[in-house]
This record gives structure tokens, C-alpha cells and sequence, in this order.
């Protein structure tokens, strides 16, 4: 259970460190910036098999890694975002859209 509400801060400064590697760093010296550098297909190719790996810990109930893994997950969303120029914003307006809509409508509403 999350204690600290800050912790939020947390996915802040994972973004700011991904912005700043993106392309200020050598793909030789930074993961991010090799992904970055192999372009939107290959970060999204990898955040689909972070996504599964999750799906995978989560399904087994092996909450422990089911941590790690949705830590991964979270870390390639982000560098897959940069990959294409999203701003967080962008999906914090999104969701912001959203806020006082049912799922299950909002869901009927992309359907149509």
C-alpha cells in the first residue's frame, strides 16, 4: 500500500530522465537512447512484450514479479511516448477527459 501520495513524483522523474537521455546520450551509453534511436516500432515491440510479461507474472499471482514487471511496462510506456513525441500532458488531458465518464460508456463511445 502506498503511503507516501508523492510516489507519483517518482514516474515525474523517470520521465524527466528519459527526456534527458532520449537524445543527449550516446545509444551507446544509455538504453533510452538506443531504443529512442531504433525507432517507434522496436519501442513498441518492446513495451508489448513488457506488457505480456506482466500479464504473465500477473496471472501466475506472483505479485513480486508482477512489481517488476509493470515497472518495466511503465519505463518502455514512457520511452515509447518519446519515441513518438508524446508529451505526458497529452494522455493526462486524455484522462482528464474522461474522469466523470463511465468506463463502460466511454468504452461504447470509441466503439461507434
Amino acid at each position: 500500500h502506498m503511503k507516501d501520495k508523492n510516489q507519483f513524483k517518482t514516474l515525474e522523474i523517470l520521465w524527466n530522465t528519459i527526456e534527458n537521455r532520449a537524445y543527449n546520450s550516446s545509444p551507446k551509453d544509455s538504453y533510452v537512447a538506443f531504443l529512442v534511436s531504433k525507432g517507434v516500432k522496436k519501442c513498441a515491440k518492446k513495451l508489448g512484450e513488457e506488457a505480456i510479461e506482466t500479464c504473465i507474472a500477473s496471472v501466475t499471482k506472483n505479485k513480486e514479479e508482477a512489481i517488476k514487471e509493470s515497472a518495466d511496462l511503465l519505463f518502455h510506456m514512457f520511452v515509447l511516448w518519446k519515441a513518438l513525441e508524446l508529451d505526458p500532458e497529452e494522455i493526462m488531458a486524455e484522462l482528464k477527459k474522461r474522469e466523470n465518464i463511465s468506463g463502460h460508456d466511454e468504452k461504447l463511445n470509441r466503439i461507434k
